[in-house]
């Protein structure tokens, strides 16, 4: 057509194209470094797993899958190691703080603990600092998950009930050791926790021991064996029994359904 524009072709570039090229070439380069180290981030089904597991309150899956910062998977953000760890926790604690949100944490609430975090994260001086600040801030939002999912508020007692049993889940946990370590009497804490969580106390724990063999059996390339072994089961054969009757399959029949491939290459 007559009012048709032509573009001359050697018309200059316009700023934003300038932009868009210098992001594409940075990209490449990038993905071409990656390709050159053999570097991979760690797997996206691992990474949801994690944030999935605090917004349900699971402190014990949180513990099974948590990866300290700056390990195997994680990009370069900086190329000063402290700052590069300071950014990802940053990462982590957005991310974190979105996923409560929608697992029914009060914007507010979950916004206040983000700021409190990520001003902790400011002041570091050190990669220990800024690694207990990840710990720190992944288990205070799970626990934090665990009371709103629950829709109880616990007692002080039983919260520490619930604290020990999560430290100590790769161990035989007895009666007498959670009641000496909350300052009761077994029998007075046997009644209580029946009545604050509406099971007995050996059955709680077998569930929890469950729910981390299952995700360790999906996330991890450790035998079932091994994981029995972990976890503290008295047999493998009493802990596939126990696999089977709460999850509906055995060990092997989980994993070979539910293993998630790449994240580690069998021994």
């Amino acid at each position: 057509m007559a009012d048709e524009k032509k573009v001359p072709q050697n018309a200059e570039p316009q700023e934003e194209e300038i932009y868009h090229l210098d992001t594409r070439t940075a990209l490449a380069e990038h993905l071409f470094t990656k390709r050159e180290t053999g570097f991979r981030h760690a797997p996206f089904e691992r990474e949801i797993a994690f944030y999935e597991s605090v917004r349900s309150g699971s402190l014990e899956t949180v513990k099974t899958l948590f990866t300290p910062l700056g390990g195997e998977g994680f990009g370069t953000l900086s190329q000063d190691p402290l700052q590069n760890l300071k950014y990802h926790l940053v990462v982590s604690i957005a991310m974190i703080t979105r996923f409560c949100i929608n697992g029914g944490m009060q914007p507010e609430e979950a916004y206040s603990l983000s700021d409190v975090y990520i001003q902790k994260t400011d002041r570091c001086l050190s990669v220990d600092e800024i690694r207990g600040v990840h710990y720190e801030m992944t288990i205070a939002f799970t626990k934090r998950m665990r009371q709103i999912n629950s829709g109880k508020m616990y007692t002080k007692t039983m919260l520490a009930v619930l604290d020990y049993i999560s430290d100590h889940l790769h161990e035989r946990i007895l009666i007498e050791d959670l009641a000496a370590a909350v300052s009761r009497t077994p029998p007075y804490l046997s009644r209580m926790f029946r009545r604050e969580m509406g099971m007995p106390v050996s059955e709680y724990i077998n569930r929890k021991k469950i729910e981390a063999a299952a995700n360790m059996l999906q996330f991890s390339d450790f035998s079932a064996l091994d994981i029995s072994n972990y976890l503290g089961f008295s047999s493998q054969s009493y802990f596939i029994k126990l696999f089977r009757k709460q999850i509906g399959l055995t060990p092997k029949e989980y994993r070979s359904r539910f293993y998630t491939v790449g994240f580690m290459k069998p021994k």
